[in-house]
């Protein structure tokens, strides 16, 4: 198989206020986007025909992904003016498909060695991986080793072996896309006219991000596998330790630990004495002033934080200006989103360019969105729309 086409058109409005301003593809896990590690994963396995399905903000995929030169591949894009269904996405290519090719999702955090099992396996076919929480994917029904049926999001799921959306197909798919939004529904038409599409399980990493808190699990996945580098500057007095990438240009400075699993990004100014515990992102052009300390978190590109802050389990966009002893620490929450109220622990959820003023605590689970300005000494909680001011 020597084609793939990746489904990276979605907005995913879950994931407010990331996807605001950017697709779902595009949000950004230890420094750059999941679309590039799906690529990647693609080119390690010899797979250099990618064709991206794109839609919702799709100049931001364009002008990042380009050609796909050069991550040793070479992309073509097609566009899906209004986003209805993964099948009505895979409907648009057609014209331009192989008589085999692999399809997955643009959104999905997928390792190499998962798609190198799957390319073994013949057409029709599913991966397929077992999860915690079944009830969030479409569960997929096997006997024999043979899909039996998909159901969506089942209130009481029959088990839990989930759907990832990865696919190896034939062009006899394009038969059920006409009709059909979404691919099981597909799929579930081919098994009921004779089809046989195989089921292969899966122990590599495929990760979904449904809700803005998973950006932080997947971070965490991500930062494990790292290899060390240390670009740019580590002052003396400075402690790097465990599994540390520094991009160049940064400065480190001295009485400052870092404990990886950690990445930071280039042109970034950290420090002095300040401690940045394990599975942490820091984007480019950050600055992270004295007596900080910051933990299983994501940081953006371009953001400021001031001195004596204390940050864990929390995602901060870019452009943010925090001031100092700003305090967000991870607790159990519930946040409504969509009718969903997840259980979780996460510190604060924080749109792009949002400016915070000193002495401001977010309580656990906040959702603060984009362009929001924050008055001094205020406790924030709940959820907070774009461009809202709180004084």
């Amino acid at each position: 198989m020597k084609q793939a086409i990746v489904l990276a058109a979605g907005e995913g409005q879950r994931l407010r206020p990331f996807t605001v301003t950017r697709p779902k593809a595009m949000l950004s896990i230890a420094d750059k986007p999941i679309l590039q590690f799906v690529v990647e994963s693609l080119a390690q396995n010899g797979i250099r025909n990618i064709i991206f399905v794109v839609g919702y903000r799709k100049e931001q995929v364009y002008d990042y992904m380009g050609s796909g030169e050069q991550f040793g591949v070479d992309i073509t894009y097609v566009t899906q003016e209004t986003q209805l269904g993964t099948a009505h996405a895979l409907s648009q290519v057609k014209d331009m498909a192989e008589n085999e090719f692999l399809v997955l999702p643009g959104d999905n955090l997928i390792e190499a060695h998962t798609i190198a099992d799957f390319m073994q396996i013949k057409p029709e076919a599913v991966l397929v991986k077992r999860v915690s929480d079944p009830v969030r994917y479409g569960v997929v029904n096997i006997d024999g080793g043979e899909v039996k049926d998909i159901v969506e999001k089942p209130k009481e799921p029959v088990s839990n072996v989930v759907n990832t959306g990865i696919y190896a197909f034939t062009k006899d798919i394009f038969k059920f896309t006409e009709s059909i939004l979404d691919i099981p529904d597909a799929l579930n038409n081919m098994i009921a006219e004779g089809y046989t599409i195989q089921a292969l399980e899966t122990e590599g990493t495929w990760l979904d991000v449904v809700y803005p808190w998973d950006i932080i699990s997947l971070n965490d996945a991500v930062l494990r596998n790292i290899e060390v580098s240390l670009g740019g500057t580590i002052e003396s007095g400075a402690s790097i330790k465990g599994k540390v990438m520094v991009g160049e240009g940064t400065v480190v400075r001295s009485g400052s630990c870092i404990y990886g699993p950690a990445v930071i990004g280039s042109g970034c100014d950290i420090g002095p004495n300040v401690c940045i515990m394990p599975a942490t992102s820091i984007g480019d052009n950050v600055v992270i002033s004295p007596f900080t300390e910051i933990k299983n978190s994501v940081i953006g590109n371009d953001v400021t934080i001031g001195a004596g802050c204390i940050i864990s389990d929390s995602v901060i966009d870019k452009g943010c200006v925090l001031k100092g002893r700003f305090t967000a620490v991870g607790g159990q929450s519930e946040v409504r989103i969509n009718g969903e109220s997840p259980s979780i622990n996460v510190g604060v959820i924080m749109g792009e360019d949002c400016n915070v003023e000193s002495n401001v605590t977010a309580q656990p689970g906040v959702i603060v969105g984009n362009y929001c300005q924050i008055q001094m000494s205020k406790m924030i909680s709940g959820r907070l729309p774009d461009k809202s001011l709180v004084y």
